[in-house]
Order: C-alpha cells, then structure tokens, then sequence
C-alpha cells in the first residue's frame, strides 16, 4: 500500500525494496533477501524537482530510475517520459508562469527497488518583471487606532508576471522568512506591497486587475497589496536585509539596512548576506566592496511613519547612496514616494 506524506511545502518519500515474494519493505533481513533475488539493497533517492522551461520539468535521483506512474494536479497531459538520473518529462501544454503544481511519481531503479514521490512546485516563469524595493517600513505602530505594519514595496521597471517570484527577508532571525507570489500579471511602472502582518480580516491579496479589492490599512488603491500571513514581527530597523530571486536563485533586487553605522556585522548571517548580495552583484558599498552597516540603508530615523525610501528620479546603484529617510508622515505604500526628506534636530 502507498503511503504518502505532505506537510508545509516538504516532500517526504517512501523507498520500497521491492521483493514481491517477501512483501515487505526494506530491512536488513529483506534487504539480504533481495541480494539474493538480484535486487540491491540500495533504494534510489529522491534530490530534488523543477520546470526548466514552459514545459518541461526535470525530477533529480541518486541512480537511474524507470517511471512507472506520473501524475499531476492540477492534472497535465504528458507528451513523454525520459528515464535516468534526471527525469525528464516533457509536457503537452504550458501552465501558467508560476503555477503551483503537485507531481505525484513512482519509480524503479534496475534492482526493482521503488521510490514514490509527491512533491510542490512552480511551473517556469520567464516572465518576471524587473523591479526594485522602492520603499521599506521597519517599523510598527498601533497607536490612536491606526494600525501601520511593517512592509517592503517594490516597483515595476518591466512588464510581467510575479508568479514564483521570491522576496527573503531577516531582522533579528538568522532563519530568513520567505513569500512565495502566486501568478498575477503586471504592468511596467507598479508599484506592488507586501504587508508584513495581516492584522484584519479585510486584508486581501489582490490577484486581479482590482486594486481597490484589499481593505485594511494602509492598503493603496493605485498599488497591488499582498499580505504575509500572521501578526508576529518579522523585520527590524536595527538592522537586516530584504532580496528577491528568480527560479534560478539570480537575485533581482536587494538592499541591506542598518540602524547603527558599524565597522561590521554583529550577527554571522548578516554579514554571510552582505557576502552573497556582493557576489551576486545585487548590493555593495559605495566603493564596490562588501556591503557593512555603514555602508547599508541607515534606518536611525525611521519611526512608523517615517519609512526608508529610493529616490525614483535616480539611476539605481544597488547601494544606500539611493536612499534617504522621508519626512514624519511622509509614507506612500502603493504610492510615489515623497521626497521631502527627514533631516535630524541636533
């Protein structure tokens, strides 16, 4: 009997030593007794799957294996089936860019030996737009009953679509938070926000052409907002970073902040951040080096309504020379952002 597992995203696989005369699964007596049969007591291993194109996905094993059943959902017609190492199944129609799927797959290796799989992935998407983080509040407040979470806002340079899109961020967890976009297409020059808490009922994802759809403040009905799930604080002003990748781990935009101007890091994960974004050409210091606290997005004068803001009239660097701190109740979710800029009493 074939027993499946799913739990959050994780794909648990089931190996069976396959010995039909024994009927049972794999035990150092059983495996033994396959030896015996000609099998081997080393069942294939599930790595790892992903679509590579529109419509073709690749599962990844430990040994060639043979597929004997595939099956999707939603379900896909499948035009063939390439057995080895990778399979590799080639699709009969293209899903839309970023479609949640689920493949349900058993395979053999030469020994008889079955894996079964059931694992969660997104279908290709060679359409996300390009963009950058435009707007960042680090900040919280529930004060005189106006609710105002923290949020990341990004705008669009290109036309596309989000779906698989991924935006990692991290404060004061050295385990960074991720928000996965289903499919949902845009335009070049939208402005697109991901609320951190989801405080009210109200609050919806806004999937279709309808940007006034979402309640809940401070939702924009000239931007497209988007609401992480649960009310616990994610994000910090006293320092962290924010990233987004593509399906092949390319960042496609970033920034690093800092409340305090350091030397360097006071935590290893971010200054292994700093490390990736500088490889990755995605955020650096002014002189082209890794990217420190000093270096980073200075958030010392962000308060819940003083959010760190890009200045959308310059060429973007990848470097805090974009930003500055816009002026007490100067915050545009979903909005341009306000160039009045906040300047520090002495």
């Amino acid at each position: 009997m074939k027993k499946f597992i799913f739990l959050q995203g994780a794909c648990i696989t089931l190996c069976i030593c396959a010995c039909a005369a024994l009927g049972s699964c794999s035990t150092p007596d059983s495996a033994a007794a396959a030896l015996m049969l000609g099998g081997s007591s080393q069942a294939p291993v599930f790595l790892g799957c992903r679509a590579v194109s529109n419509d073709e996905v690749e599962f990844e094993f430990s040994q060639p294996v043979k597929v004997t059943s595939l099956n999707f959902e939603p379900a896909l017609k499948v035009l063939s089936v390439e057995d080895g190492s990778t399979v590799k199944v080639r699709l009969d129609e293209s899903p839309q860019p970023g479609t949640l799927l689920t493949a349900d797959l058993l395979a053999e290796d030469s020994g008889k030996n079955t894996v079964n799989v059931l694992v969660p992935f997104r279908s290709r998407n060679d359409r996300m737009p390009q963009l950058v983080i435009n707007e960042l509040r680090a900040d919280y407040s529930n004060s005189n009953s106006r609710i105002r979470v923290e949020f990341i806002e990004f705008k669009t340079k290109t036309a596309g679509n989000l779906g698989a899109m991924r935006v990692f961020f991290a404060g004061s967890s050295q385990k960074p938070e991720m928000y996965e976009f289903a499919p949902v297409e845009t335009g070049s020059g939208e402005y697109i926000v991901l609320h951190l808490r989801k405080m009210e009922e109200a609050c919806k994802d806004e999937y279709t052409s309808n940007l006034a759809e979402s309640g809940g403040y401070p939702s924009s009905p000239e931007g497209r907002d988007f609401w992480f799930p649960g009310v616990d604080k994610l994000i910090n002003k006293i320092a962290g970073y924010v990233y987004v990748l593509d399906q092949d781990d390319n960042v496609l935009a970033a920034v690093m902040h800092s409340e305090a101007p350091a030397s360097w890091w006071t935590k290893d994960y971010l200054a292994q951040t700093a490390e990736f974004l500088h490889q990755k050409g995605a955020w650096t210091a002014a002189d082209g080096g890794v990217c420190r606290p000093a270096d980073a997005i200075s958030t010392a004068g962000i308060t819940a309504t003083r959010t760190a803001c890009r200045d959308e009239t310059a060429e973007n660097t990848n470097t805090a020379a974009n930003w500055y701190i816009v002026n007490t109740s100067g915050d545009t979710p979903g909005k341009k952002n306000n160039t009045e800029r906040y300047t520090p009493k002495n």
